[in-house]
């Protein structure tokens, strides 16, 4: 495959990816236009609306100004002046990474991996350029830098990655490493022993006890929206949608379904998250009051559930049991220099401290990624607070996995190699 051919084909992908993101929003909205309002309404109102959709999904802020009739009708101090919308619909932002590792991997295939990777990366730019600058109305206003900016940037992580991914999968194990990764891997081969085994063990068990977190709580709201979906359904009949509206209430509750896994997880940690400002949805009690329109917060726990304090055990546990065994990946023999017999406990408690503050920033990073303003008045704070997210989690788990690492003396079974 020649250059041009990598390029022109590279470009398609990114012209696609856009077009399958805002298409999400567009094709129900396109119904609604036909179908509700008979099109008598001019359809750019609805490409603006996708687009507006699109742009919050990848990070972008959107200043909205409301009517006087709309306003009034809200019921919501604030709501007559212009009020900030930020809380990203992660669901999009996972598309377009998860779409441009796709993108990456083919341009890895070529013998022109950068040609596709740069051409892919800048198609997209000029595209969301285009999509920012057509999105702007009186009613609502994304942020122009961000729109220039945001999306192009989670594209291009995703390209990165993949075209990374797929470079490794097609040449020799010598010649994996990239400069700037071979001089990493010597700066890192350069540290102390014992500063190896700590960084190693705490990236590792970190990261799997974050995702740990994270499967629990998607599990529960799973869970949740079942054992709610009465109050769910009853949430649809009161909004009085209709068929098309309600299918494009549900494709903006999907793109929401990250964040209230991440959402979960605070409340697993314990800090919980806010519904509006002076509200609280925590193990401790739920106190909320009007919350935004959307019938899958019906999930929402009432009251003070009796398995609160339960479920702030679920970081501890998972920290305890993920740090056993990473000190046994860490110890297994073909690793010889890694033998337990010659960790000292200074190094295994470093080691499962360092796993805490792993596993806190990259929460607390996501619960920064999750929260934001979801309208005017109160609603300017929903989500977890990043900061007490990040720093319990760090603790609960940082604590449990350094007793797991010293705990850690029976052996898990394993056939899967350890990569160092």
């Amino acid at each position: 495959m020649n250059r041009i051919t990598t390029a022109l084909l590279a470009a398609l992908e990114a012209l696609l990816v856009v077009a399958i993101g805002i298409g999400i929003a567009m094709v129900p909205l396109t119904i609604l236009w036909a179908a509700h309002f008979g099109l008598s309404v001019e359809w750019f109102v609805f490409w603006r609306a996708a687009a507006d959709i699109w742009l919050l999904g990848n990070g972008v802020d959107l200043t909205v100004q409301l009517g006087p009739d709309v306003a009034a009708a809200l019921g919501l101090a604030g709501a007559d002046t212009p009020f900030l919308v930020t809380v990203v619909p992660l669901g999009f932002a996972m598309l377009s990474v998860l779409m441009g590792m796709h993108t990456g991997r083919r341009a890895a295939e070529t013998p022109h991996r950068w040609t596709g990777v740069g051409v892919a990366v800048g198609t997209y730019a000029v595209l969301a350029a285009l999509v920012t600058l057509s999105a702007v109305s009186e009613t609502v206003t994304p942020n122009q830098l961000q729109g220039l900016l945001l999306p192009t940037l989670i594209y291009a992580v995703g390209v990165v990655v993949g075209a990374e991914l797929g470079r490794r999968q097609t040449v020799e194990v010598a010649e994996r490493l990239d400069p700037v990764s071979r001089r990493i891997r010597s700066w890192y081969r350069k540290l102390p022993h014992t500063t190896r085994i700590v960084i190693a063990g705490s990236l590792r068990g970190g990261t799997a006890a974050a995702a740990g977190v994270l499967i629990v709580s998607a599990a529960t709201v799973a869970v949740l929206i079942a054992l709610n979906y009465a109050t769910i359904i009853g949430l649809y009949e009161a909004v009085q949608a209709g068929v098309f509206g309600g299918a494009t209430i549900t494709l903006a509750q999907l793109a929401l379904i990250p964040n209230l896994v991440i959402w979960a997880a605070a409340w697993f940690i314990g800090p919980g998250i806010a519904m509006g400002v002076g509200t609280s949805v925590s193990p401790i009690g739920t106190v909320v009051g009007t919350l935004p329109g959307l019938p899958i917060f019906g999930a929402l726990p009432q009251g003070t559930p009796a398995y609160g304090f339960i479920g702030l055990l679920v970081p501890v546990l998972i920290g305890f049991a993920f740090a056993v065994v990473t000190r046994q990946r860490l110890a297994l023999p073909d690793v010889p220099e890694r033998r337990v017999a010659e960790r000292s406990a200074i190094e295994h408690i470093l080691t499962g401290l360092g796993m805490g503050v792993v596993a806190g920033a990259l929460l607390g990073l996501l619960s920064w990624w999750s929260a934001g303003a979801m309208g005017p008045g109160r609603l300017v704070e929903v989500g977890p607070n990043p900061l007490l997210v990040g720093a319990l989690a760090a603790a609960e788990i940082g604590v449990a996995a350094a007793l797991g690492m010293l705990a850690g003396r029976v052996r898990v079974p394993s056939g899967l190699p350890v990569k160092r």
